[in-house]
C-alpha cells in the first residue's frame, strides 16, 4: 500500500477496507533520502497520527514499526496502459523493490484519466498484474 500524495487515487479507502477484513497494512518507509526502500506496518489505517513524515515529505509509519514484505503489492503510478504498463515518479523505488521482491501479485491504483495508449517505458519500469479504477478493472494481465 502507499500513503497518497496530491492527485493520487485514494489509496487509503483500500487500505481500511484490508484492514477492517483482518489484513495487516504496510507502507513504504525510508531511513533517509537516497536509502532503499522498505516497507513498515501501518497498525491503523484509521490513525494518520501514527504516521510521520518520511525525507520525501510523504507520510510513513514510524521506525519502530514492523518491518513486512508484502504479499500484494498496490502501487502508485502518473500513467498506466490497457496492457499494464506503468510508469511512476521517476525514482524508480517501486520498480527497484518490486525486482529484488517479486510479490505474488502487484497491483496499480489509478484515476481513469491516467489511462494512455502509450508510454516510453524502460527495462527496469515493472509491469503490473492489474489496475483498479474508480470504473474498471484491467487485468489480470
Amino acid at each position: 500500500m502507499f500513503k497518497k500524495i496530491a492527485n493520487e487515487d485514494p489509496a487509503s479507502n483500500y487500505a481500511r477496507w484490508f484492514h477492517e477484513r483482518g489484513h495487516r497494512i504496510a507502507l513504504p518507509w525510508f531511513a533517509a533520502r537516497g536509502a532503499p526502500m522498505a516497507f513498515r506496518e501501518w497498525a491503523n489505517p484509521f490513525d494518520d497520527g501514527l504516521l510521520v513524515p518520511d525525507p520525501y515529505s510523504a507520510l510513513q509509519p514510524a521506525a519502530d514499526a514492523a518491518l513486512l514484505v508484502p504479499d500484494v503489492m498496490f502501487c502508485p503510478l502518473l500513467g498506466f496502459t490497457s496492457a499494464g504498463g506503468r510508469i511512476g515518479y521517476g525514482a524508480g523505488f517501486f520498480d527497484r523493490w518490486l525486482a529484488a521482491h517479486p510479490p505474488r501479485l502487484a497491483i496499480g491504483l489509478a484515476w481513469d484519466c491516467q489511462l494512455v495508449d502509450e508510454l516510453p517505458l524502460e527495462p527496469h519500469d515493472a509491469a503490473l498484474d492489474a489496475i483498479i479504477t474508480p470504473t474498471r478493472l484491467y487485468g489480470p494481465f
